[in-house]
């Protein structure tokens, strides 16, 4: 992993993949709630956002974690899939997690605007209100209070979901990017 991240994005990149390394070693000690800050908030504050055409020069692309530590930026999926990867290091399970596609509500609660958005909801328990870890802020808040968004359907590598309905089709089938993202993920030695 520091190999590639040097030899893709140089030392900037080597030592951003260092805070995350460093992050993750402090987060191994702290609860459960502290892990989820910790690594919101050091994406939230390390990554800027930057939409993928002009970032990536495609309509959508999914970067890797290693991928948006080196360039330091990314967009919501990017931003949601470092913070999955990261828990998932950290001992979480993909039964706790889930990257969850939105509408967000964009300019406050009268608005009539939505725009598609992503985020990560960590699950305590399978019926558990998830609780949503978000680039557009810094605090985690349970799903039922964050009013502004309004989930369309959630998946990760074990799972499809509509509702609270589990599909039996293999989520990787069904979203190839997903597939490829998995793949590059490996690859790079998450």
């Amino acid at each position: 992993m520091h190999n590639t991240m040097l030899a893709r994005y140089g030392d900037d990149g080597l030592a951003l993949l260092g805070a995350w390394q460093t992050m993750l070693n402090s987060a191994a000690t702290v609860n459960t709630e502290e892990k989820l800050l910790q690594v919101n908030q050091f994406f939230n504050r390390n990554v800027r956002y930057t939409d993928d055409v002009v970032l990536w020069k495609k309509s959508d692309y999914w970067a890797t974690p290693l991928e948006i530590m080196g360039v330091r930026a990314g967009d919501c999926e990017d931003y949601t899939i470092a913070k999955y990867i990261s828990l998932l290091q950290l001992g979480f399970t993909n039964q706790q997690l889930r990257l969850i596609y939105v509408k967000a509500q964009i300019g406050g609660r009268q608005s009539k605007l939505f725009q598609a958005h992503m985020v990560l909801g960590y699950y305590s328990t399978p019926d558990a209100i998830p609780l949503i870890l978000d680039n557009l802020i810094n605090t985690i808040e349970p799903a039922n209070m964050r009013v502004d968004l309004r989930p369309v359907f959630s998946f990760n590598s074990e799972g499809l979901w509509v509702g609270n309905q589990v599909t039996t089709a293999d989520p990787t089938a069904r979203l190839s990017r997903w597939r490829d993202l998995l793949a590059r993920v490996n690859e790079e030695g998450f």
